[in-house]
């Protein structure tokens, strides 16, 4: 069995608690600290003048009330990012101010309709606010609490003319999180960022990496190859850690149970990459055929087990919508 490397799993609370609150919210991040998050995961998408925010993605009607806004009824438009047409609202074309008058909901109210209680409560917080909780939240419970930030389509953004890297960079500076053991890790799906990034600092970067096709701003690339013994090299010359997608860890079979471990942790760790796979949930829907509690997508299945099985490859965390199963598994 694999070790991880530092001895220690850590537990990613994905977009915070959002299994039981809407996510990338300030209520969501608390209620995972309160479950025993170690790392709160904020997506990083930018406003028209600059600021950072938390969003899963720039186009905000799946997750906020901005469609019900008369005032805003004209910035609807379609944009295309990373290659697909996307027709909504979106955080570039909005201030801060603006976006504040908003106010969140429940991204998947057919499998989290409890969630729905919530939608309306809200606002979108800035990365400044995030980063101020987990100031709080560590110094109230004595515990280390880290942020783990993803920048959100960081080629499109730069390209508009709104960079990730200097806001991201400062924000993390004006908190005292500027040496390798704070407790950091940068993330993204594009490679050029990390890239860009590394000789800015040397807080800890991240590969993301999905099950199929390859990074947005990297034609030449697929995660598959990226994945590989030989493309985990390369990989590591710019980052200290892989995200990849669980299937790319343990895939599943053909009647959807978990199959035989990859060689990937092992590979990772080998070039002293540490391995962080997403996202570990407990509804039925996403749960392999072994683990599901029935037929109802929406009921609660054995994520224990789910992640048990991944904890005996030997990765080094996990990101889990549930973080009080996710922390009772490593238990």
């Amino acid at each position: 069995m694999e070790k991880p490397i530092d001895g220690n799993v850590i537990i990613i609370a994905h977009r915070g608690a959002s299994g039981e609150r809407p996510e990338h919210t300030l209520a969501s991040y608390t209620l995972a600290i309160e479950q025993g998050a170690d790392y709160i995961e904020p997506d990083l998408v930018l406003t028209k003048d600059g600021i950072l925010v938390a969003r899963h993605e720039n186009e905000i009607s799946e997750t906020t009330n901005v469609a019900d806004k008369e005032e805003f009824a004209d910035r609807k438009t379609t944009k295309t990012i990373d290659g697909q047409r996307m027709t909504g609202w979106f955080t570039e074309d909005f201030t801060l101010a603006e976006l504040k008058t908003l106010r969140t909901k429940e991204r998947l109210p057919q499998l989290r309709k409890a969630n729905m209680a919530y939608d309306g409560q809200f606002e979108i917080p800035t990365f400044d606010e995030i980063l101020a909780l987990a100031k709080e939240q560590s110094a109230a419970t004595g515990r280390t609490i880290g942020v783990y930030p993803e920048t959100k389509h960081p080629s499109y953004f730069t390209a508009i003319g709104l960079p990730h890297e200097a806001p991201l960079l400062a924000a993390l500076t004006k908190f005292g999180h500027i040496e390798k053991s704070a407790p950091v890790f940068i993330q993204s799906f594009e490679v050029e960022n990390l890239k860009a990034l590394r000789p800015k600092t040397t807080l800890r970067l991240i590969q993301l990496m999905a099950e199929i096709g390859g990074p947005p701003d990297r034609s030449d690339l697929t995660y598959a190859a990226m994945a590989s013994a030989q493309g985990l090299k390369t990989v590591a010359t710019y980052a200290d850690g892989i995200g990849p997608n669980k299937a790319l860890v343990i895939p599943r079979t053909l009647m959807g149970n978990l199959g035989d471990p990859t060689t990937l942790v092992a590979d990772a760790h080998r070039l002293g990459l540490a391995v962080h796979p997403w996202t570990f949930r407990r509804e039925n829907y996403f749960l392999p055929l072994a683990q599901k509690s029935g037929i109802d997508p929406r009921g609660h299945g054995d994520l224990n087990a789910e992640i048990k099985g991944f904890l005996a490859t030997g990765i080094d965390g996990i990101f889990s919508d549930n973080v009080t199963e996710a922390v009772a598994a490593r238990q």
